[in-house]
């Protein structure tokens, strides 16, 4: 079901990325009417749910570079939500000095580092066997 939901999400983030950067705004600025979006952002929001339907749908076989990178990630949201949180604003938004964050910035980014590892662990769990482990049973 959690995998059903986050596949689901990182569909709706691919298609539509402008509500969930949005809600993000929301979430983690004091004034997100002042953020100005790189022209970039909607493509890197696409990127990051292609990234997460990728590893939930395709499973164990899934690029073990995408899993070892989004994992990465998320241990460095999590164990340095600030300068994870700097560096995301400095690539997302052309004026990220105008920003003024919430209080609940770093618990918000290690929660978003939690998320990634969860992506990567559920993407290794899965009750179907994969092509190689098919084969040596057959």
């Amino acid at each position: 079901m959690l995998r059903t939901l986050l596949v689901a999400f990182g569909c709706f983030e691919i298609l539509k990325p402008q509500p969930v950067i949005d809600a993000c705004e929301r979430i983690g600025l004091e004034n997100p009417e002042e953020a100005q979006l790189r022209p970039h952002a909607l493509w890197g929001a696409r990127l990051e749910g292609l990234l997460v339907v990728w590893l939930l749908v395709r499973g164990r076989e899934g690029s073990t570079v995408v899993s070892t990178l989004l994992g990465m990630a998320g241990v460095f949201l999590v164990l340095l939500p600030q300068p994870a949180v700097e560096l995301s604003q400095r690539v997302v938004y052309e004026n990220t000095d105008d920003l003024e964050l919430k209080p609940w910035i770093e618990p918000a980014a290690r929660t978003l580092g939690g998320l990634y590892l969860l992506v990567v662990v559920l993407s290794k769990r899965s009750d179907e066997p994969t092509a190689e482990e098919s084969t040596e049973t057959a």
